[in-house]
C-alpha cells in the first residue's frame, strides 16, 4: 500500500474512509457467518443443505432492492445519515436470525437481511471516494474491497474459536456488534461527503439518469454479474467443501478460511494501489487471468497443505481483481446518482449470480464431486471478466463533482 498516497490526509478524510471500510467489513461478516453453518442449520431444521443454501440466493436477490432504495435516500439526504440507518437495519436482522424457530422464518429473515445488506457498499464507497484526494483512490479502493474478505476473515475466526461454545445461533447474535460500535462512531466523528451538497443542488430523476447512461448501466450489470460469480463461486461453498467434501473438523476448516482470506486481503492491498499507476482495467484483466491456473490446487489438491496453498492463491487473485471495482464503478458513475448507481449495478449483478451457491451445492449433490462444482464457476467467470473489461469504458481519476471528464 502506497504511503505517499496517504500523505496530507485530514482527520475528516481518515474517519470517512475508516467508517466506510468498517461498515462494509461488518456487513460481509454478517453475510459470511451463514456459509460456515449451512450443515448445522440443515440438521436442526431437518432439511438438506441446498435448501439452506437457497437462503443465500434470497439474500443476494434482495440486495439490489436495498441498494436502490438506500442509494436514492443517500443521494437525497446524504451519505452519512443513511449509512447509519442502513447499518442498524442489517445488524438487527442478522441478530434476529439467531431466534428463528423454523426454516420458513429463517428464509424470511435472511431475505430481509439481503435488503439491509444491499445498501452498504454503494453508500460507503461513495462517502469514501467523495472525501479523498484523487491520488489515493487506488489505495482506498483496495482497502475498501479488502473489507469483504476482512469480514469473511472475522467470521472464520469466530467460527474456528467460538462455534463449539456458542453454536450457530450464537454466531448470528454476534451480528449486533456493528450497530453497537459503528453507529456512535459515525455520528460523532464522520462528516458528510463534501461532494454531496454540490450534486444534491442539481437533483435529477434516476430514470432520466438511466435514460442518458443506459449502455453504461447494462455494461456495468453484466460485468458485476461475472464478478459476483467469480467471488461467490470461490468463497461461499468452500467451507462446505472442506467439511463435507474433505471431512475436515470445524477448527481446521475455519483455520484454512483464515489463511485464504489473508490471501484475499493481500491481493486487494497489491492490485488496488497498482491500478492507480497502471490503470483499473489492466489490473483487473491481469488478476482475473492469473487466478485461472490456481483452480486445480484450490479444488483438486490431494492434501490439506496444497489445498490451503491453492485457496490462498485463488483468493489472492480473485480479490485482487475485485480491488479496482469500488473506484472503477464510482469513477464511471453519473455524479448526481453516485449513491445509487454503483451499488445498484453491483447488486443487480449479485441478483443474476444469486443462484451460485445453490447451483454448486446441487452439482456436488448430483455427481458427488465437490471439486467440479467448485472449479467450473471461477474458470468461466474469470474468462468473461477479462473479455468484458478489455472492451469496456474507462474513467481513471475522473473528477468526482458535477463537472467531470468524459468516460472513455
Amino acid at each position: 500500500m502506497s504511503i505517499t498516497a496517504l500523505e496530507g490526509w485530514t482527520k475528516e478524510q481518515t474517519h470517512a474512509v475508516a467508517a466506510s471500510y468498517l461498515a462494509w467489513t461488518m456487513d460481509a461478516f454478517d453475510f459470511f457467518i451463514l456459509v460456515f453453518v449451512l450443515s448445522n442449520i440443515a440438521g436442526e431444521f431437518h432439511v438438506k443443505i441446498p435448501e439452506v443454501a437457497f437462503s443465500v440466493t434470497l439474500t443476494l436477490a434482495m440486495r439490489p432492492v436495498g441498494a436502490f432504495l438506500f442509494g436514492r435516500l443517500a443521494d437525497r439526504y446524504g451519505r452519512r445519515p443513511i449509512l447509519m440507518i442502513n447499518i442498524a437495519v442489517y445488524s438487527l436482522l442478522s441478530f434476529a436470525t439467531a431466534f428463528v424457530p423454523n426454516m420458513t422464518m429463517f428464509l424470511l429473515v435472511r431475505t430481509a437481511f439481503g435488503f439491509g445488506m444491499g445498501g452498504i457498499w454503494g453508500i460507503s464507497t461513495s462517502l469514501a471516494f467523495e472525501s479523498i484526494k484523487t491520488s489515493a483512490r487506488g489505495v482506498v479502493s483496495g482497502l475498501l474491497q479488502s473489507g469483504y474478505s476482512g469480514g469473511y476473515l472475522i467470521a472464520s475466526i469466530v467460527f474456528a474459536v467460538l462455534f463449539v461454545h456458542i453454536g450457530w445461533r450464537g454466531m448470528f447474535m454476534v451480528g449486533i456488534v456493528p450497530a453497537l460500535l459503528l453507529i456512535p462512531y459515525i455520528y460523532t466523528s464522520v462528516p458528510e461527503s463534501p461532494v454531496f451538497h454540490q450534486n444534491n443542488a442539481q437533483r435529477v430523476s434516476i430514470f432520466s439518469v438511466l435514460a442518458r447512461h443506459g449502455k453504461l448501466a447494462v455494461y456495468a450489470i453484466l460485468l458485476m454479474t461475472a464478478f459476483n460469480f467469480f467471488s461467490h463461486g470461490t468463497q461461499d461453498f468452500y467451507p462446505t467443501f472442506l467439511s463435507k467434501g474433505r471431512g475436515f473438523a470445524p477448527a481446521l476448516a475455519g483455520s484454512i478460511a483464515v489463511i485464504y482470506n489473508i490471501g484475499a486481503i493481500l491481493g486487494c492491498f497489491l492490485f488496488g494501489p497498482l491500478s492507480q499507476h497502471f490503470g483499473r482495467r489492466r489490473m483487473m484483466i491481469t488478476a482475473a487471468l492469473l487466478a485461472l491456473p490456481t483452480t486445480w490446487l484450490w479444488a483438486f489438491s490431494p492434501n490439506v497443505v496444497m489445498l490451503t496453498v491453492g485457496a490462498f492463491l485463488i483468493n489472492f487473485f480473485v480479490q485482487g481483481c475485485w480491488s479496482s471495482i469500488p473506484i472503477y464503478l464510482n469513477e464511471l458513475s453519473p455524479p448526481e446518482a453516485r449513491g445509487t448507481f454503483p451499488g445498484t449495478v453491483y447488486q443487480l449483478g449479485n441478483l443474476i449470480a444469486s443462484g451460485n451457491l445453490a447451483i454448486q451445492a446441487w452439482i456436488a449433490q448430483y455427481n458427488g464431486d465437490y471439486g467440479i462444482a467448485l472449479a467450473a464457476v471461477p474458470i468461466c467467470a474469470g474468462l468473461v471478466i477479462a473479455l468484458l473489461v478489455s472492451r469496456g469504458p474507462e474513467a481513471d481519476n475522473v473528477e468526482m463533482g458535477s463537472g467531470r471528464n468524459p468516460v472513455t
